[in-house]
């Protein structure tokens, strides 16, 4: 069975995943062992401390896939980038320097600083969307300015985006806070998919089937499904649409004294 990871960071030496061919290997067999078929490697890039070119990570990519192919390591990997929103972007754009999670250039992983959603944001997105672009915002449950207001997310979702969860999130690894906000998007029917986002770092393990299977258990298999068909088609360039609705807010109750 298919299973597509959109967010990994696996290719060696380029960013604050893996630090070299040794590593990238242990990391793509763990990621065959977690069930994944297909995986976009997508390194950091315009976030201030990494800027990897799309011609680098097509020719790391492609060297990466000769060598599992040589290994015998069953997993597919597809050249991205994980694009930190930046006012560098219309210009990376125009040089033709960002990498898609498909061919044809329709979806694209974009990333906020971890504690904040940039005031420009809104008006990125749209210049962005002007392209014929779709963003897919990459793990708001671990932002912390969107865990004070989730409502955050509501306003990016109208724009037009998608939204990816860290499988970890759902599954705990990030402490009860995050995988509660992560639960309540999608209970809300505001994500699309789940990723790894794995690093070799602590607790950024490959956790999607674990992810998945709670998904199932809480949600229905339908709900699995859809996550594993949405991810196949983001990289294969088909509609994904989101049936989302307003997060539920819980009034507090009211006690009387008498």
């Amino acid at each position: 069975m298919v299973l597509v990871d959109i967010h990994c960071h696996i290719l060696p030496g380029i960013d604050d995943g893996s630090k070299d061919w040794q590593t990238s290997m242990k990391l793509a067999k763990d990621a065959v062992k977690d069930g994944i078929t297909h995986a976009v490697m997508t390194p950091h890039t315009l976030n201030g401390r990494y800027l990897n070119h799309k011609e680098d990570v097509i020719r790391l990519t492609d060297n990466f896939q000769k060598m599992l192919d040589e290994a015998k390591i069953p997993l597919t990997v597809f050249p991205g980038q994980e694009v930190r929103i930046s006012g560098d972007l219309p210009q990376a754009l125009d040089d033709d320097d960002i990498l898609f999670l498909d061919e044809d250039g329709r979806y694209m992983l974009l990333e906020f600083p971890s504690d904040d959603v940039p005031a420009y944001s809104k008006d990125m997105i749209f210049q962005v969307m002007q392209r014929s672009i779709t963003p897919i915002i990459v793990h708001p449950e671990r932002n912390s300015r969107i865990l004070k207001n989730p409502s955050i997310l509501q306003g990016l979702i109208e724009q037009g985006c998608l939204v990816q969860i860290t499988a970890s999130s759902y599954v705990g690894t990030f402490g009860k806070e995050i995988e509660e906000m992560s639960r309540k998007f999608i209970e809300a029917g505001q994500c699309a998919c789940f990723a790894s986002d794995a690093h070799d770092l602590p607790k950024r393990d490959y956790e999607y089937s674990e992810a998945l299977q709670k998904l199932s258990n809480e949600f229905g298999s339908e709900k699995a499904q859809e996550y594993r068909d949405n991810a196949q088609a983001i990289v294969n360039g088909d509609n994904v649409q989101l049936n989302w609705q307003p997060l539920t807010t819980k009034k507090k109750k009211k006690f009387w004294l008498f």
